[in-house]
């Protein structure tokens, strides 16, 4: 008698262990896609980001940031005789 019950079991356990194996093939397979798909937008991402840092780089020389000051802003480069320093003291009193 047990040993029909431990076939019984046997027979019925094995489809449920071959399901299991494709359930998890299945799942193995959706988070290897997954994987790529991120892996992928990550690349996107920092070729992007490089792009940015390029154009920083290029949009914040000195020469450039002067130009712009000289042609479309009309300013010009301080002289010594037109910098004027103040220095504040403290006073004993506190005000």
């Amino acid at each position: 008698m047990l040993k029909n019950i431990i076939s019984v079991f046997l027979v019925l356990s094995i489809p449920f262990f071959l399901f299991s194996t494709i359930w998890q093939s299945l799942e193995y397979s959706a988070l290897e896609n997954e994987v790529s798909r991120l892996d992928k937008e990550q690349y996107e991402v920092i070729s992007v980001n490089r792009r940015f840092i390029s154009g920083i780089t290029v949009l914040s020389t000195p020469e450039r940031i002067e130009k712009i000051a000289v042609e479309e802003m009309g300013m010009k480069k301080a002289e010594a005789g037109d910098i004027m320093r103040i220095e504040l003291k403290e006073s004993d009193k506190g005000v």
